[in-house]
């Protein structure tokens, strides 16, 4: 193996900046109808997520060039921050589509949640490291580590945003697990969160219940169970999105209507340049379209295995599982939403939805990722098993 470093993983930023370009292109013509209607301009908004894109790879680039153990210091201030700024959403925050998420700061409006997954990515990954002897040990290794992403699941919870809580509940139990922790405590940690998961969703999320039972109610239909009127009533009110999401994608075919061709962006599928837009990529580009920007993502994930496997130590290791995991729920879960696989949920597609806060945070976690492939002298032209441990 070559000693040299300074060198990233080239396919990892290659790849990215594609999806992010690419993304310029679907955002325009997903978000084209809803501008003019809204400011009398098709432009408007893909000129806002133009600069947002092209500050997105500036900061991936920079945190590139910035040695990943510094995050070692910065990883519980930066926790301690995003846990205030999750206390002020559920104050100061306004209320959007029955749930309070974003923080109006003037100079910025922007997303706790999204910062508190990309503290809680460090957090794990620092702890993990640090506790590798004792983490089968309960009460000295994994409950301390359960900690803050408790905390930061409560919170969420209360805006209330179950979806982005689940995608941290599978993350940090991804984590623990990749961590070497008992596999009896993971088990209780599931049941219990789910059990409780539950009882606040029958509590405080009435509107997700109604969008669950929507989706249960579609899917009995489609393996012949329950009747067309309760599937009909239950996803005009809370299914509305998913049903003009699956015609978008049935319309797109094999190969697509065409670029700048959809018909459901045209003020009927609600968010399609947002955390629906990997609908109208469907509907546009068709399968093949959709099945390219899947293949893109997994790339980057051997890709970035590959990182980890070779990652100067343990921190580099758990630091660069922590980012790929985080990115994949988030990945999967917005494509098993779009194509009615999964309840509706808020989750953008990673570097293509429209917006800010995701593309920056997911940004500078690839510069990490770049960072540390550097330090591990990673080159395109080797491979290897990306799951051996350190």
């Amino acid at each position: 193996m070559k000693n040299e470093k300074s060198k990233i993983d080239w396919y990892i930023l290659i790849s990215v900046s594609a999806l992010m370009l690419f993304g310029l292109a679907f955002v325009y013509s997903a978000s084209a109808p809803f501008s003019e209607f809204k400011t009398g301009s098709t432009e408007t908004f893909f000129m806002k997520h133009l600069w947002k894109v092209l500050f997105a790879i500036v900061l991936m680039f920079v945190f590139a060039k910035v040695d990943y153990h510094i995050w070692k210091k910065f990883s519980k201030p930066i926790m301690i921050i995003a846990l205030i700024f999750l206390g002020a959403v559920l104050i100061f925050g306004e209320e959007v589509n029955h749930a309070t998420r974003w923080l109006d700061l003037k100079i910025i409006v922007f997303q706790p949640s999204e910062l508190a997954r990309f503290a809680l990515v460090i957090h794990l990954a620092v702890l993990l490291a640090r506790d590798q002897d004792k983490i089968k040990d309960w009460k000295k290794g994994l409950k301390p580590i359960l900690v803050f992403p408790g905390l930061i699941i409560v919170l969420i919870v209360l805006q209330p945003n179950f979806s982005t809580a689940f995608v941290i509940l599978f993350f940090t139990i991804s984590m623990i697990f990749i961590g070497n922790a008992n596999l009896k405590h993971i088990a209780v940690i599931g049941v219990s969160s789910l059990a409780a998961g539950a009882i606040a969703i029958a509590y405080k999320g009435d509107y997700v219940l109604k969008r669950i039972v929507a989706f249960a109610n579609e899917l009995a239909m489609t393996f012949g169970g329950g009747t067309e009127a309760d599937s009909v009533n239950s996803f005009v009110q809370y299914g509305y999105q998913q049903e003009q999401s699956l015609l978008a994608l049935g319309n797109g075919g094999l190969f697509g209507v065409g670029a700048g061709a959809s018909r459901q962006s045209d003020l009927f599928l609600p968010e399609s340049y947002g955390d629906f837009i990997f609908s109208i990529i469907g509907e546009e580009y068709g399968f093949v379209g959709v099945a390219l920007i899947l293949m893109t993502f997994m790339f980057i994930f051997w890709r970035g295995m590959l990182v980890a496997k070779r990652s100067p130590d343990n921190f580099g290791y758990f630091l660069s599982f922590g980012i790929l995991a985080s990115l994949a729920i988030s990945v999967f879960v917005n494509a098993g939403v779009n194509s009615a696989l999964l309840p509706p949920t808020g989750q953008p597609m990673s570097f293509i939805s429209y917006g800010g806060t995701a593309l920056w945070l997911n940004s500078i976690a690839i510069g990490i990722l770049l960072n540390i492939s550097a330090q591990s002298g990673i080159y395109p032209n080797e491979s290897g098993n990306p799951f051996k441990s350190k």
